[in-house]
């Protein structure tokens, strides 16, 4: 019973560690969905090629803060392609985005030279510094790499939450969120949507990126499909965080609510992993979340109407006068 109470735990600490490091690409995920109302289809292709690109870099001897910061910035010209061929050229956004998933493919086997990339024992992450720094496998032993990663995300989580905050609430990111409310009006008010468009769609590939980076430090290798299915993760990690904590018309709110829903989303699939579900099973389980997610606003509505008790009072008033 211990040991598989150790095991279980373990899972769970692994799961919330991964959760956050996915959250930072699920913020991406809600720049372009959620602010811009934008269908980035490039986030499959951006998650890998942060991946690929620090996995390159780091077996080269680069610091590994420098390769995120690098992997962050390749994703930003991921973005921006993307968005040239939506304003400039005209092609529909879901179409952009399925092209420059497809072309970021190819782009990350001649990156790596192959499918996928192993770090060497030698080769150092943010991860293996930090454990290094507080020793943590003196104090966690087998659990020392989740806790290193826990540590690494919360860091990376806290730090985008404040600057995604401080952006949005400049007058560049004010544009940016009109530009998503209400294209039209934005664009009588004298702002250029398109350039708008642009560089949120950098801002969100980028933090794609640097999220496929640091996954790939946290797992030690990278590979070409490894951001397959992201852009589902993310949508489900923001559904979920909207559903579980609700939605409080707070910037930051809302932000913090994604964080936890990518945490919640991981946490549910190591759960059902650890009950015996077969790996191979895991993207009809996503696709159920998400599915169920998304109709809880429904059903609520359907069911538990708000107004449902001010309707019955104000016929029994009136049927009393």
């Amino acid at each position: 019973m211990f040991l598989s109470i150790a095991a279980f735990s373990s899972a769970m600490l692994g799961a919330v560690s991964q959760g956050i490091l996915w959250g930072v690409m699920a913020l991406g995920v809600y720049i372009t969905f959620k602010i811009l109302d934008f269908a980035d289809m490039t986030v499959d292709g951006s998650f890998a090629l942060g991946g690929c690109t620090c996995a390159i870099l780091i077996t080269k001897g680069m610091n590994p803060l420098l390769a995120l910061l690098i992997a962050f910035l390749i994703g930003t010209v991921a973005g921006l392609i993307t968005g040239i061929l939506h304003t400039k050229l005209k092609i529909p956004g879901i179409l952009a985005g399925i092209l420059m998933m497809l072309a970021l493919y190819s782009v990350n086997l001649r990156i790596m030279g192959g499918p996928n990339k192993p770090l060497s024992r030698s080769s150092v992450t943010v991860m293996s510094k930090i454990n290094e720094m507080l020793k943590l496998k003196d104090l966690f032993k087998d659990n020392a790499n989740s806790v290193s990663a826990l540590i690494t995300g919360v860091i990376f989580a806290i730090a985008l939450i404040i600057i995604l905050y401080w952006f949005f609430g400049t007058e560049i990111g004010s544009a940016i969120r009109a530009t998503g409310n209400n294209e039209s009006m934005s664009r009588a008010q004298g702002v250029n949507t398109d350039t708008m468009k642009i560089l949120a769609l950098m801002l969100a590939n980028g933090l794609v990126s640097l999220s496929g980076a640091l996954v790939m430090q946290q797992q030690r290798f990278g590979d070409v499909s490894m951001g397959i299915g992201a852009i589902v993760i993310g949508l489900a990690s923001i559904i979920i965080g909207e559903v579980v904590l609700g939605n409080r018309n707070r910037f930051w709110y809302s932000l913090l609510a994604v964080m936890l829903g990518s945490v919640i989303y991981r946490l549910i699939i190591a759960i059902v992993l650890q009950l015996g579900m077969k790996s191979q099973d895991m993207k009809l389980l996503t696709a159920v979340i998400v599915a169920a997610s998304l109709s809880v606003p429904v059903l609520k509505k359907n069911f538990f109407p708000k107004n449902k008790g001010r309707k019955i009072t104000r016929s029994t008033e009136t049927n009393g006068d």
